[in-house]
C-alpha cells in the first residue's frame, strides 16, 4: 500500500484489499438498510464538537452505538428501528425525491446473524461508498475509507456475534477542495453505499491477492504471484488451469508470497472477436478460489496500438456509471448489461469508463463480451496539486482499482486524469501517479485525457502539446470543435499540430442534443446539429496520421447539476447518443457507420 502525508492514519485503518470476492465463500448483506439523515452530524459529535470516536465513553447519542432504551427514563434521541430504509447497493438521491440534491451525512444500519466456521476469519467488504465512510460493528469502529468508487474491507472476526450484529456505516458525500475528485465536477454526486456489501469467510491463512497474466513481451508465457495473509505465511499453494493442463504447487516464502511461470501449449489469446477465458483455480488450506482469466498482450509500436501483436483501431464510447433509464448510479449486473450491450450496438470494441473506477461487474462483463476498457483515476479538472494528502488519496484510489482489476484481460489502459490544466505542480503529480501505476502493473498502457490549445497566429490550428504526454503510451486528448469551439462547419478547416511519435486517440468530442428536438443543423440542441457535428468531426479526426481510436462523449444522457437550461437540459447533460428514455439520437447511426468502416479497414 502507498501512503503519504496526513492521509496515513486514515487509510492505515483499512485492511489490505482482498481480491475476487465473487470467487470466495461470501454472504451478501445487500437489501434494505435503515437510515438516518444527519446534516449536522449530530450522531458523530458531542456538544463540545469532539468526535465520539475519540472519547472512551461516548454518550448515548452516538448513532454508531445503535442504542435501545433500557427503560422509559433513558434519553436516546435516535432510533434506527423506527427509521425508514434504503436499498443497498444504491444511491440515496434516486430512492427518495427529498434526497435528490442532498450532500451530507446519512447513517446506515443493517442487523444480521452469522455463525462462522471454527478458526476461520471473517471480513466485511464494501464495493464502494461515496465519498467518506466510517464503519462500525457492534459499537466498535472498524475504520474510515476515503474515496467514492473503490472497494475496501475490514476484518471483523473478533467482533462478530452469532446473533444480533449491528453494522453501522456513516456515509458523507460532501464535496471537498482537497478531495479526489474535488469540488467541481460535471456529473451527479450520488451519495450512499453504492455497491455490494459482503461478508467473506476465509481460513486462518488465506490467499489475499494474486496476479495471473501473460508476461510482458511474450506470447505464451503465463506469469504471476500469490500473496497469503495469515499467521502461517509459508504454505503450499496449488495453481491449476485445467483446460491448459497446468497443475503446479508453489511454496510461499516468509512474507507469504510466491511467484510462478508457465509455458502452456496451444494457448488461445483473448481478443474482442474471440474473448477466450480460462478457469483458473488457486487452492490453499482446503479453500479454493476460482476465477475466469483471459490472456492477451497490449503494447504500442511507433504510432500503432498492438493487441496480440496486431494493429487495432479502438472503436469506443465514453460511459458514466449511471443507469439513465432510472436516473441513478449503475451498480448491478443488469446495469452493466444495458450499458455494454448499447456499446456493442454501436459496434464498439472499446469503452472509456469515465471519470472514476466503475463497478467490478462492469469489468468482468467486458471480459466476457470482448470489450476493451480504459479505467480512470478520478483526478478531474483542477485539484490541489501541491497537497500531499490529495496525492496520497489519488495514489490510494489508483492502487485499489489496479489491485481489483489487474487480472481482467479487458483492461488495457490505466488513465491518470481528465482535462487537467498544465502546470509544473500538476505534471509532477501525474508523473508520480504514472510511475506508481507502472510499478504495480507494467503490462498495460498509461494514458490521460489531455487538453489542447490554439495557435494565436492561425485560428484554425489546434496544438497538442503537454509535458505529461512524454510519460504516456497513448496521447489522448479531449476536443469540442463545433460545440464549445465554433460551429460544426469549423471542423472542415481545422489542422492538427501533434509532435509525438505515439498513437493518438481522441478521448472526448460531442455536442448536446435533446432527443426528439428537430431543426436545421445550426440550431443548438437539435438532433440535426449533433448529427452534423459527428459527420464533420470523424472526417476531421481521420486526417490525423497517428489516429488510432476515439471515445466520443457520451453513450447515454446523464444527470448533471451544472446543466440548467429549462425544457432542454433540466439537470441533464444531453451529449448522449441515447436519451435518458433509451431512444437513440440521429448521431448514433453516424458513429456506427464510421465504426463499421473502420472495422473493415483494420480487418484487411
Amino acid at each position: 500500500m502507498f501512503f503519504l502525508g496526513s492521509m496515513l492514519n486514515v487509510n492505515a485503518e483499512n485492511n489490505s484489499l482482498i481480491q475476487n470476492i465473487q470467487g470466495r465463500n461470501a454472504t451478501t448483506l445487500n437489501g434494505k438498510w435503515n437510515y438516518i439523515i444527519d446534516p449536522y452530524e449530530t450522531g458523530y459529535y458531542d456538544y463540545r464538537y469532539k468526535p465520539y470516536d475519540e472519547s472512551p465513553n461516548p454518550p448515548n447519542g452516538a448513532f454508531y452505538l445503535d442504542k435501545k432504551q433500557k427503560d422509559k427514563t433513558e434519553l436516546i434521541e435516535y432510533s434506527f428501528d423506527k427509521s425508514p430504509s434504503l436499498w443497498v447497493p444504491g444511491d440515496w438521491n434516486s430512492q427518495d425525491n427529498k434526497l435528490l440534491y442532498y450532500e451530507g451525512t446519512i447513517w446506515y444500519r443493517r442487523l444480521f446473524d452469522y455463525k462462522k466456521t471454527s478458526n476461520n476469519r471473517v471480513f466485511v467488504h464494501f464495493g464502494a461508498a461515496n465519498y467518506e465512510s466510517d464503519i462500525y460493528l457492534n459499537g466498535k469502529k472498524l475504520g474510515k475509507h476515503i474515496g467514492g468508487f473503490t472497494p475496501f474491507n475490514y476484518e471483523i472476526t473478533d467482533l462478530l456475534n452469532a446473533e444480533g450484529n449491528s453494522l453501522v456505516v456513516k456515509v458523507d458525500n460532501k464535496r471537498k477542495r482537497e478531495a479526489v475528485p474535488t469540488l467541481n465536477t460535471d456529473w451527479w454526486n450520488y451519495g450512499g453505499i453504492t455497491r455490494d456489501v459482503t461478508l467473506v469467510e476465509v481460513s486462518n491463512t488465506f490467499i489475499q491477492d494474486y496476479l495471473v497474466q501473460l508476461k510482458k513481451g511474450t506470447e505464451n508465457e503465463i506469469t504471476g504471484y500469490i500473496q497469503l495473509n495469515g499467521t502461517a505465511p509459508q504454505q503450499s499453494v496449488k495453481i491449476a488451469i485445467p483446460e491448459l493442463k497446468i497443475v503446479s504447487d508453489v511454496k510461499t516464502d516468509s512474507t507469504g508470497k510466491a511467484s510462478f511461470t508457465f509455458k502452456p501449449r496451444n494457448l488461445v489469446r483473448w481478443a474482442p472477436r474471440s474473448p477466450k477465458l480460462y478457469e483458473v483455480e488457486l487452492s490453499c488450506n482446503e479453500q479454493k478460489i476460482t476465477d475466469r482469466i483471459g490472456f492477451r498482450t497490449i503494447e504500442t509500436r511507433g504510432t500503432d496500438i498492438l493487441l496480440n501483436g496486431k494493429s487495432i483501431f479502438l472503436r469506443g464510447i465514453c460511459i458514466h456509471a449511471e443507469n439513465a433509464l432510472r436516473g441513478g448510479r449503475a451498480y448491478s449486473d443488469q446495469d452493466a448489461q444495458m450499458l455494454l450491450n448499447s456499446a456493442k450496438e454501436l459496434n464498439c470494441n472499446y469503452v472509456r469508463l469515465a471519470h472514476y473506477p466503475h463497478s467490478e461487474n462492469m469489468i468482468r462483463l467486458a471480459d466476457e463480451m470482448g470489450i476493451l476498457v480504459w479505467e480512470e483515476d478520478p483526478v478531474y479538472w483542477t485539484i490541489q496539486w501541491e497537497n500531499p494528502a490529495t496525492l496520497s488519496n489519488a495514489l490510494q484510489q489508483l492502487t485499489d482499482v489496479i489491485t481489483r482489476d489487474k487480472n481482467r484481460a479487458s483492461v488495457i489502459i490505466w488513465s491518470m486524469a481528465n482535462e487537467t490544466p498544465v502546470s509544473e505542480a500538476r505534471t509532477n503529480f501525474l508523473k508520480k501517479l504514472a510511475a506508481h501505476a507502472r510499478e504495480l502493473d507494467n503490462s498495460r498502457l498509461i494514458s490521460a485525457a489531455l487538453e489542447i490549445h490554439g495557435n494565436p497566429a492561425n485560428p484554425n490550428e489546434r496544438i497538442v502539446e503537454d509535458p505529461f504526454a512524454d510519460y504516456v503510451d497513448i496521447v489522448n486528448f479531449n476536443e469540442y470543435v463545433g460545440w464549445y469551439d465554433g460551429l460544426p462547419e469549423k471542423c472542415d478547416n481545422i489542422s492538427w499540430n501533434i509532435k509525438y511519435n505515439k498513437p493518438v486517440m481522441i478521448s472526448e468530442f460531442g455536442a448536446d442534443a435533446l432527443q426528439g428536438m428537430h431543426g436545421d443543423n445550426l440550431t443548438r440542441f437539435t438532433e440535426e446539429y449533433q448529427e452534423d457535428l459527428y459527420v464533420r468531426t470523424v472526417k476531421m479526426l481521420s486526417k490525423i496520421p497517428q489516429f488510432r481510436g476515439v471515445t466520443p462523449w457520451i453513450l447515454y444522457d446523464f444527470r448533471s447539476p451544472r446543466r440548467f437550461l429549462p425544457n432542454i437540459q433540466d439537470g441533464w447533460n444531453r451529449k448522449g447518443l441515447i436519451s435518458q428514455n433509451g431512444i437513440k439520437k440521429k448521431a448514433f447511426l453516424v458513429l456506427k457507420n464510421f465504426y463499421d468502416q473502420m472495422e473493415l479497414k483494420y480487418q484487411k
